[in-house]
């Protein structure tokens, strides 16, 4: 007689139903065979069962074990089989109160027969309630986030020996109850009042918090571009309740939730410039999540932007145009969103000193076009606004005027992205960047005056088709800050004032 219980597979960021059979039979006493392509972690799971069997006084079947995870064709990775298959082993010789049919269960064994918490729960609970399981038996740490799903019944475990108890009707779990989400600390971020002068700068913030356009900052060291970056997370909109649960699932499967059970700010992620390929892009034996898929929905610094491997700002391509990666591996074929707002900052030079009028450069001129070239044509093309960041002035910095607040620029942040909201309300996509080409010239109607203003400088600073169609997606948003439904030459003035003149 076989058994068989469900689990569920992380595969990406989704997760698919497994079966997991047992059955005796045949072969040397006390041996465990797992088939259905595992991996060395799901190997090794006997050998964690075999041990919590015995050290929680559990009576093991005394013929040859066989466990299945089905279908045999997906390829199984992790400890988070460990509980299942141990309860489909006893289920061989044990009869169960518990209706094994609308059940899921997962978690990892110590030898002691402890419960540890796995990754990607979450993505688990989503795919246990489309499958039609009602009920999940889940690591006690991972309670709170499966309870973010609505209609299953959570009973959270802490070992096999409590487990059993209740699936024998004898000692019951208490079941979860949804309780306050702990949220995330405040943000190490500066307030914009706290940075004195820049002004330019802050508004390119402003601009691109409001219509979620990448942005670059150029200038000398101690110019202010990394309190900047670090002041932007503060004018950024709150989460709606789908964006949390989105980035939840993301972190969830990348074993970086923590002790959280729900994200509810925006990411603001910032990989050194020493980063490989695989951490910022996404990938691995075995593909999780990078970089630019844990910044979704939110900001990644990239400081020293010309200091980072060409091949890794190269693979910036793709998720900058459309949002997403995929890698492709041959054990697995997967797609991470990537929806994120790019903050760069990088030196004029090496010695970063290039137009100053406060220390002279000591870079020869190729040395200057070396360091620039790090930077390829195409990288640059995709950041919608480019900031020069100058040194303030010394009577700016001891000045009074503190300039707009964090909350106030972000008061006007939000009423823009609510404007966008309501245009694009019948469609996928939420702000004025992520607006495809086909659909500008409807989103992004411009009277006579501006087309002739938009025609003039595309030919003066050599505009291609990408910055020109950047352009009136960076005017459509400076409208939507003013609340104008319409794009003035004004907004278009002010959109050319961050691109580029090329040489």
């Amino acid at each position: 007689m076989s058994t068989k219980i469900w689990s569920a597979a992380l595969n990406g960021l989704d997760a698919k139903i497994i079966a997991v059979e047992a059955d005796s039979g045949g072969g040397d006493f006390g041996q465990i065979t797992i088939v259905g392509l595992p991996d060395m972690a799901v190997s090794e799971s006997k050998e964690r069962v075999r041990s919590a069997l015995r050290n929680c006084g559990l009576p093991f079947p005394r013929r040859k074990i066989t466990v299945n995870l089905a279908p045999a064709d997906l390829k199984k990775r992790g400890p988070a089989y460990d509980l299942p298959i141990a309860i489909s082993i006893l289920a061989l010789n044990n009869k169960f109160a518990a209706d094994f049919s609308r059940l899921l269960l997962v978690g990892e064994l110590s030898l002691s027969g402890e419960i540890r918490p796995i990754n990607g729960v979450l993505s688990m609970a989503m795919a246990a309630k489309q499958a039609g399981l009602s009920t999940l038996f889940v690591p006690y740490d991972n309670a709170a986030e499966a309870g973010l799903v609505n209609g299953l019944i959570i009973f959270p475990v802490v070992s096999l020996q409590q487990t059993i108890q209740h699936l024998k009707n004898k000692v019951l779990i208490l079941e979860f109850k949804a309780l306050e989400i702990k949220s995330e600390p405040e943000n190490n971020c500066f307030d914009f009042n706290d940075i004195k002068g820049q002004e330019k700068a802050k508004r390119a913030l402003e601009i691109a918090a409001a219509g979620g356009h990448n942005i670059l900052f150029c200038g000398p060291p101690g110019s202010g571009k990394t309190m900047l970056a670090r002041a932007m997370p503060g004018i950024l909109p709150d989460l709606v309740s789908a964006e949390k649960l989105e980035i939840t699932k993301i972190y969830s499967a990348a074993g970086e939730l923590k002790d959280l059970a729900l994200i509810n700010r925006r990411p603001f992620r910032s990989p050194h410039h020493s980063a490989s390929v695989n951490s910022l892009i996404g990938g691995g034996a075995w593909p999780r999540p990078g970089e630019i898929s844990l910044a979704h929905r939110g900001v990644l610094f990239l400081d020293e932007f010309p200091e980072f491997p060409r091949p890794v700002l190269e693979n910036l391509r793709q998720p900058l145009e459309e949002g997403f990666i995929h890698i492709n591996r041959t054990a697995a074929h997967l797609k991470f969103p990537a929806r994120f707002t790019l903050l760069a900052a990088m030196n004029p030079c090496p010695c970063g000193y290039f137009g100053s009028k406060e220390k002279p450069c000591r870079c020869a001129a190729r040395q200057i076009a070396v360091y620039r070239r790090r930077l390829s044509g195409p990288i640059l093309d995709r950041i919608d606004l480019h900031a020069a960041v100058d040194r303030t002035p010394w009577e700016k910095l001891t000045g009074e005027n503190m300039g707009d607040s964090s909350t106030e620029i972000k008061t006007r942040v939000e009423i823009a992205r609510k404007i966008q909201g309501r245009r694009f309300k019948n469609y996928h996509w939420l702000t004025n960047a992520e607006i495809p080409s086909p659909l500008i010239k409807v989103f992004c109607p411009l009277n006579k005056s501006g087309e002739t203003l938009l025609d003039e400088a595309s030919k003066k600073i050599k505009l291609s088709a990408r910055a020109y169609f950047k352009i009136l997606k960076l005017a459509r948003t400076i409208a939507d800050l003013n609340q104008e439904p319409n794009i003035f030459p004004e907004h278009i003035a002010e959109a050319l004032q961050y691109r580029p003149k090329l040489d």
